[in-house]
């Protein structure tokens, strides 16, 4: 069954509640104070069988200008408007304030209903009816269906619901296989209960059991209940009025214009790039940096409008612009807004959202407005390009880039299968989904190759650099993963090399100037000569006359080639003389079993000054393991 939401629209007093009530017997008008003036402040909520077996949603909502942001917050999901004209007064001002909402909001499906007609005449009617005709013309609800009706002695009523009924057939069904998103309308506590929650499910699906999340707060709360049209259900689906009824959930903690989601599904942005059409019924243009108040979903949050290629928009243009907001929303591309003046507060325009969490944008740079450009008429592939080029180094997830397209699951995972075969992206982390442009993946790598470039011009001693050091040469955000596929994909293109955790150009070798040949021939001599009991490396450099840091690079060298052995900082052997050592240690351990410190020191007629390290060092090579005092041989 298919699940619509109607929502009336239209002046205050033109009977926009009495029709709900004498169609459903539902008064929608639930406060005391609506009941006592006798007009709607907040919305009504109510749902009617049709003949068709269909089952609506009705939402009711205020009609005085006072309360436009109330209205705004209940055409949110609706999927077809009921506009409500009285036929002794015709068209009011909010009558064409909540035409032209209705219209920014994209809804496409409507009737218009004449009420009051037991206070007219028929030629008075006639002459309202031609009124009505004109102004809707150019409008969604040209040429739909116009009842005239009377709640006072229900001529016209069976023809509403019946015109209603027909409506509701031609609509199509909305998925449920989207992002679960339910924007926050109503919030109160009920006995026995606890905190409940109501709203429009404008996508996707929520079950008994879910987690969800509360944005943008972060909040997260389990779902107790959930009843569609007063009645308990185990799940709601997309187009349903529900509520939810939540475990532990403080009232205070959530309000109107809130969202209830999946846990990190949703990205709370203070920034949105938008598609504006700034409404022909505007006096003058609207100019940068001018005050607004932004409405979506069920919320109304102040912000500046930054025109990025011009300083003004004129009465009836479109344009992408950005919008910064003083708090943060959470929404997803194609998601509908309204835009109202600060003061006096009138409704000046709307459109969608082209990007719901954009950086912050400089005006007039060719690349930010080609950028909105792709954003605005773009196909599917080129957004989702632009989008994971953008990224940089992060990278994007299939999470992100759902929000970031608004595409259905499906589709976007086709339309990234194609990118991946032409290698217009590349998915740099498969379990988690996330995707770098080939752009970006080809700077990294040039970024590399730079960093050892220079590198090894620095360090002309030095074989490559740690892996690690080359990490960190990098923004954070970019991922282990990344790093490591950037790395594999350059070593299987040999252009560069990884040995143990070094990492070096492909084309690099170490070559010694004469100067440094003749260093590291001094130090190997030395050290050859010092066998067993060599110099400590702080003392070498003033024996053999050498400057120290030309040294220390030349050893390092020596010891990366593995001639020199480092047993502890300061101490270096010969490798010939600890590999003579380690035979013999090896050969008297499998003779004896055991060794201690004294029968060390008669295998290598060494003082404890050597002693000591050089049996540490062949315990950290796991040749010996120490047993209290005595050395045995590590088994394999």
């Amino acid at each position: 069954m298919k699940q619509i939401i109607l929502g009336t629209a239209g002046h205050i007093d033109h009977g926009k509640t009495s029709l709900i009530k004498a169609v459903t017997g539902i008064n929608t008008d639930r406060l005391k104070e609506e009941q006592i003036r006798g007009i709607t402040i907040e919305l009504g909520f109510a749902h009617m069988e049709l003949p068709g077996g269909e089952r609506i949603g009705i939402v009711d909502v205020p009609g005085h200008e006072k309360f436009v942001k109330n209205m705004v917050a209940g055409a949110t999901g609706i999927d077809m408007v009921a506009m409500i004209i009285a036929a002794d007064e015709g068209v009011m001002p909010q009558t064409r304030e909540h035409l032209e909402i209705c219209s920014l909001l994209g809804i496409r499906h409507g009737l218009i209903v004449l009420t009051k007609t037991d206070l007219v005449d028929e030629e008075w009617l006639e002459l309202v009816t031609e009124d009505v005709s004109r102004f809707v013309r150019g409008t969604f609800l040209e040429g739909k269906a116009m009842i005239p009706v009377s709640c006072v002695t229900g001529k016209g009523l069976p023809e509403f619901v019946k015109a209603v009924d027909e409506l509701a057939a031609v609509i199509p069904p909305r998925s449920s296989a989207g992002i679960f998103r339910l924007p926050v309308d109503r919030v109160f506590t009920m006995k026995g209960f606890g905190t409940v929650i109501t709203g429009t499910l404008i996508s996707g699906r929520v079950q008994a059991g879910d987690t969800i999340m509360i944005y943008p707060s972060g909040i997260t709360s389990k779902v107790r209940g959930i009843q569609v049209h007063n009645e308990s259900v185990t799940e709601a689906g997309a187009g349903m009025r529900t509520a939810v009824n939540f475990q532990g959930l403080e009232k205070a903690s959530v309000s109107r214009g809130q969202v209830l989601s999946l846990p990190d599904m949703l990205v709370p942005s203070y920034m949105l790039d938008v598609s504006l059409n700034f409404l022909h019924s505007n006096k003058k243009a609207v100019r940068n940096r001018t005050r607004v108040r932004f409405h979506a979903g069920t919320g109304e949050i102040p912000g500046i409008l930054i025109l990025p290629d011009r300083e003004e928009l004129l009465p009836g243009e479109t344009a992408a612009v950005q919008l910064r907001l003083d708090s943060p929303v959470a929404l997803v591309r194609d998601d509908r807004f309204v835009i109202r003046s600060y003061s006096p507060v009138r409704t000046v325009g709307g459109g969608y959202v082209l990007n719901p969490a954009p950086p912050k944008h400089k005006r007039f740079r060719p690349e930010v407005i080609e950028g909105l450009r792709t954003l605005s008429e773009g196909k599917p592939e080129e957004i989702i390009s632009y989008h994971i080029d953008a990224s940089d180094y992060r990278g994007l997830s299939f999470s992100d880039l759902r929000i970031m397209t608004g595409l259905p699951e499906k589709q976007l995972e086709q339309t990234l299968q194609g990118l991946l075969s032409k290698r217009t992206v590349i998915q740099a982390d498969k379990e988690n989904r996330i995707y770098i442009h080939s752009r970006g993946f080809e700077k990294i790598k040039k970024e590399t190759q730079e960093y050892l470039d220079a590198y090894h011009k620095a360090n002309p001693l030095k074989p490559g650099m740690s892996r690690e050091e080359l990490r960190s040469k990098f923004p954070s955000e970019m991922s282990t993963k990344l790093f490591t596929l950037i790395l594999n994909y350059m070593i299987k293109d040999r252009e560069i090399v990884l040995e143990e955790d070094t990492v070096r150009l492909a084309a690099y070798t170490v070559s010694l100037q004469a100067d440094q040949a003749d260093v590291r021939e001094k130090i190997l001599d030395a050290y050859i000569k010092g066998g067993l009991t060599p110099p400590y490396f702080k003392e070498l450099d003033r024996t053999l006359g050498i400057d120290p840091a030309q040294a220390y690079d030349v050893l390092m060298l020596l010891t990366d080639e593995g001639k020199i052995i480092k047993v502890k900082e300061d101490l270096y052997f010969h490798a010939d003389a600890v590999n003579s050592l380690k035979e013999k240690t090896v050969a008297f351990l499998t003779a004896n079993e055991d060794m201690s410190a004294p029968q060390f020191k008669d295998i290598a007629g060494v003082s404890r000054k050597f002693l000591i390290p050089l049996l540490e060092y062949f315990d950290s090579k796991h040749l010996t393991i120490r047993v209290g005092d005595i050395r045995k041989l590590r088994k394999k």
